[in-house]
């Protein structure tokens, strides 16, 4: 199929883009197009007036930068530019972790990671991984600028806060906090298909144990929301072996993610399924934050240990 016929507008500003928002009744912005294009061409989606972003020549827009506090994503940066970024790799792992996950190649190598944002599709791994950094958006229209917090980003599924007339300008990802480890994992039955269900965790560890941890989900919620883990994993130890997850951490995983999920039944998996792979990915990703530490106090204990002037 084809889509509806529409106007065309191609901007070179900003500014131009915002202000045919303002004076356009029914407008679509357009930006990596890899979820707005096959929508209109399915007649999922119609408008009268398509903006391209492509065009704008605004500083900032194709740019990732890393500031003290956050990954501060461009409106026009690709899923792949942000992938291979390895100042962000650095700063902020779980990034590259969870883009090597987002659709194929081909989509990554257009789509843009704020589009992906403000798309507010619940099988979207990007709004969770936004949700669970405690981010934001920066968003512009012809009267201003304002910031949308992570939490009031989605209102609902493939629906996000922003405003008819507001283009995202840019995301911050925070970066995390001391003490902390991330870790993200989904399963999906081809590469590059949506995940019947994906877990991003971040886990707080001091003194060799875990003190806190948070989960946000793809595929199993609604919205990107965050799910608690602390009263399940408070007091699990960290050591510089194989991680381990005690019976009583495993089964109060599995209360509090079966409790918090509500995945639906669809061609690809019934509901139970959904829910089931949810539990077990929470804890596999979990297995794998702890991993990370143990890596790490493996590597202190190493050092520690080695003989006074050696490499």
């Amino acid at each position: 199929m084809k889509p509806a016929p529409f106007e065309y507008h191609a901007p070179a500003t900003l500014a131009e883009a915002v202000e045919l928002l303002r004076r356009l009744d029914d407008a679509k912005v357009l930006a990596g197009g890899q979820s707005l294009v096959p929508a209109l061409n399915m007649r999922l989606a119609q408008t009268e007036h398509l903006v391209d972003l492509g065009a704008l020549t605004d500083p900032g827009l194709h740019d990732v930068t890393v500031t003290d506090r956050s990954v501060v994503v461009g409106a026009l940066v690709t899923h792949a530019d942000l992938e291979r970024d390895e100042a962000t790799a650095r700063a902020l792992p779980l990034l590259r972790e969870t883009l090597h996950h987002v659709a194929h190649p081909a989509i990554r190598n257009r789509g843009t990671t704020v589009g992906s944002l403000v798309h507010a599709d619940p099988n979207g791994e990007m709004p969770a991984i936004l949700a669970l950094t405690g981010g934001r958006v920066d968003v512009r229209s012809a009267t201003g600028e304002r910031t949308i917090e992570a939490a009031d980003l989605v209102v609902a599924p493939l629906e996000s806060s922003l405003r008819p007339d507001e283009i995202a300008v840019r995301a911050h990802f925070d970066l995390p906090p001391a003490g902390t480890v991330d870790a993200y994992d989904e399963f999906a039955r081809r590469s590059g298909d949506y995940a019947l269900a994906g877990v991003a965790v971040r886990l707080w560890v001091a003194g060799g144990a875990v003190t806190g941890g948070r989960a946000s989900f793809v595929s199993v919620t609604d919205l990107p929301d965050i799910l608690d883990l602390t009263p399940a994993l408070r007091g699990v130890t960290v050591h510089g072996g194989p991680p381990e997850l005690p019976e009583e951490a495993a089964r109060a995983i599995g209360e509090l993610v079966a409790g918090h999920v509500q995945p639906e039944t669809d061609i690809h998996a019934d509901a139970e399924y959904r829910r089931h792979l949810a539990v077990v990915l929470t804890r596999r990703v979990v297995l794998a934050a702890l991993a990370r530490v143990g890596d790490g106090v493996a590597q202190a204990q190493a050092q520690a240990q080695a003989p006074e002037g050696a490499a």
